[in-house]
């Protein structure tokens, strides 16, 4: 059976923590920045984990590390 190849889509959005847990970048920080509050600018630069379980086993499986 041959080897399955990363998807690099996935593989450029989302990596994996020391344990194994998904972690992503949020949403809404790109543009149309001057309406939202700087607290809520600086609460979207963090990443956040993935916890759903479903969503987790196929972005393991797309990005197989």
């Amino acid at each position: 059976m041959p080897k399955m190849k990363t998807v690099k889509a996935a593989a450029k959005r989302f990596s994996l923590t020391k344990k194994g847990k998904v972690k992503r970048h949020q949403a809404n920080c790109n543009h149309i920045l001057t309406k939202k509050s700087a607290d809520r600018k600086r609460r979207l630069r963090k990443s956040t984990l993935i916890t759903v379980r479903g969503d987790v086993k196929r972005i393991k499986r797309m990005i197989q590390t």
